[in-house]
């Protein structure tokens, strides 16, 4: 077996072990890092940022979207250990029942919105944003 063979082993070996779109992944977010520009810093990873990006990540993993969860993890300098889901239940003040626990909280969050019998529409407030930062420095395509 020749060097192109070998490799053509490995490679098997990897993407059937599930390794192989990992390494892809982090070398995309090392990259992603080492191109982002250190001269605008990331406003501070808020409480709700850290809420949002874990209810993402939940999302994508649940997906199957692991490459993104981790480029989302590598970026946003959220912790690499998820939060616990019943943690971040109790923070968004959401009650589970048996079923909603088999799917991501976005999913229930969603639910909830969409087939709310209100008829009206929720109010939502704005958040207090991270110090030095704009609604336009952290809201894509806002022009505030």
């Amino acid at each position: 077996c020749n060097e192109t063979c070998i490799f053509s082993a490995v490679r098997e070996t990897l993407e059937s072990r599930g390794v192989l779109g990992q390494l892809k992944a982090r070398i995309r977010a090392e990259v992603f890092s080492a191109l982002d520009d250190q001269r605008e810093p990331r406003p501070p990873l808020s409480h709700e940022n850290l809420l949002i990006n874990e209810l993402i990540r939940e999302y994508l993993e649940f997906n199957k979207y692991r490459y993104t969860a981790s480029v989302l993890t590598a970026e946003s300098g959220q912790p690499e250990v998820p939060l616990d889901r019943q943690f971040l239940a109790n923070e968004l003040k959401v009650t589970e029942d048996a079923g909603s626990k088999s799917v991501p909280l976005l999913y229930g969050l969603v639910s909830h919105f969409v087939n709310s019998d209100k008829g009206g529409k929720a109010f939502v407030r704005g958040a207090s944003l991270p110090a030095g930062a704009t609604a336009s420095s952290t809201v894509p395509g806002s022009d505030a």
